[in-house]
């Protein structure tokens, strides 16, 4: 296990009534507030009315910005920096899910940057002033409301980049369950895969003797495993639900890095097609994922034959590692089909005519990854293995 330094400033308020403390804990973080929200479902379900009557109950002036779209645009945080100078804005209040957080974080470390935001994501800048943040979830996926990370798109040169800064942690987030009951089934199944892409790319590390935080991943996906359906098939129930927002925290809050070493070269590799193809994240990661097990697997066997044996629950064979290894990297696309994800670049309408343009882009700051180094031959390989239906 690695030496660590492990600290997380956002205070989390959780459960049926949490949201009551909106005005209460915006009004720490100062006026005027900029309310950033989505396509404006919440306005729909009534969260939106709650939100401001909670803010002015407490004499805070509001200024809004929405119409956020799934993989946030640089174009609209360019908009949301100005509007936070011209009004002087204090803080900022994310109503939403990842993209509206993420966007949210970005307008954060605008406005006080004297350049442009985007040398953060190309990494020419380096954030170290944020407007305070503070969130309320409606999407349990990303797990940006406790987390530093923050990724955004810039569609005119079709990129997708991530800056990583502790000053993005969000100081508060508030999440409810209830406000996830109304999700359509394929958001849910995105952020079930998100989630689980977030666990994923912490266990599979090369650092030895890290069993507590190998326990906690398997557990968190386990959990994650048995709460899909179930919420699935009854979207009101709130016990799943509940499992499945604290997961997407747990996932990303940072918990399970420490000691270890994370791999992220799929979530790099998504980032192209999502930037390419404007797909959803988690059905990016559901094609990615078995698709990177399949071609580094044989780099620490044993690791993969404990994901299948303690996650999946195959039976492990000791006369063939490397059958229960495959077994586990299996019922893991069976269960991202039985959640409505896609498992094949064909399922998301994909082709092999860009795979040469987005294996360049991955590799801009250099090879991927850290449990196998993938340079542009290795995510053309990935990707050709994406576009395969039978295992």
């Amino acid at each position: 296990m690695r030496d660590f330094t492990y600290q997380n400033g956002t205070r989390v308020l959780f459960g049926k009534t949490a949201q009551s403390a909106v005005g209460t804990e915006m009004r720490k973080l100062g006026s005027p507030v900029l309310l950033h929200y989505g396509s404006g479902s919440i306005k729909k379900t009534g969260l939106y009315d709650e939100v401001r009557r909670l803010l002015a109950h407490e004499g805070l002036e509001v200024f809004e910005l929405g119409g956020v779209q799934p993989n946030p645009r640089l174009s609209l945080v360019r908009e949301g920096i100005r509007l936070c100078r011209e009004k002087g804005i204090a803080s900022i209040l994310a109503v939403g899910g990842g993209s509206v957080i993420d966007s949210a974080k970005a307008i954060g470390i605008g406005a006080p940057h004297d350049g442009d935001v985007w040398d953060f994501f190309t990494r020419k800048a380096e954030p170290t002033r944020s407007l305070p943040l503070g969130v309320v979830l409606t999407l349990p996926a990303s797990g940006s409301e406790t987390s530093i990370s923050c990724v955004l798109s810039d569609g005119e040169n079709q990129d997708k980049l991530a800056s990583n800064a502790a000053v993005q942690r969000p100081a508060f987030a508030i999440m409810n369950p209830e406000h996830t009951f109304t999700l359509p089934a394929w958001q849910v199944g995105c952020g079930i895969t998100d989630i689980m892409g977030h666990v994923m790319e912490r266990y599979f590390t090369t650092e030895p003797e890290v069993d507590l935080t190998d326990r906690l991943c398997e557990a968190t996906l386990k959990t994650v495993i048995d709460a899909a359906p179930k919420t699935l098939r009854n979207p009101d129930d709130y016990a799943p639900r509940a499992e499945i927002v604290w997961a997407g925290s747990l996932a990303h809050n940072g918990l399970l890095d420490t000691g270890r070493i994370g791999d992220w070269a799929t979530h790099r590799i998504e980032h192209e097609l999502s930037a390419f193809y404007d797909v959803a994240h988690g059905a990016g990661l559901a094609v990615l994922f078995p698709a990177w097990m399949r071609y580094v697997y044989k780099r620490d066997l044993p690791r993969f034959v404990q994901f299948a044996v303690r996650v999946w629950d195959v039976d492990q064979s000791f006369a063939d590692p490397e059958g229960t290894a495959l077994e586990g990297i299996r019922r893991m696309r069976d269960f991202f089909v039985s959640i409505g994800m896609p498992v094949t670049l064909d399922g998301l309408g994909i082709g092999k005519d860009r795979f040469d343009e987005m294996a360049t882009k991955s590799q801009r700051f250099g090879a991927l990854g850290q449990f196998v180094k993938i340079e542009k031959q290795d995510v053309l390989a990935i990707l050709n293995l994406a576009l395969q239906k039978d295992w």
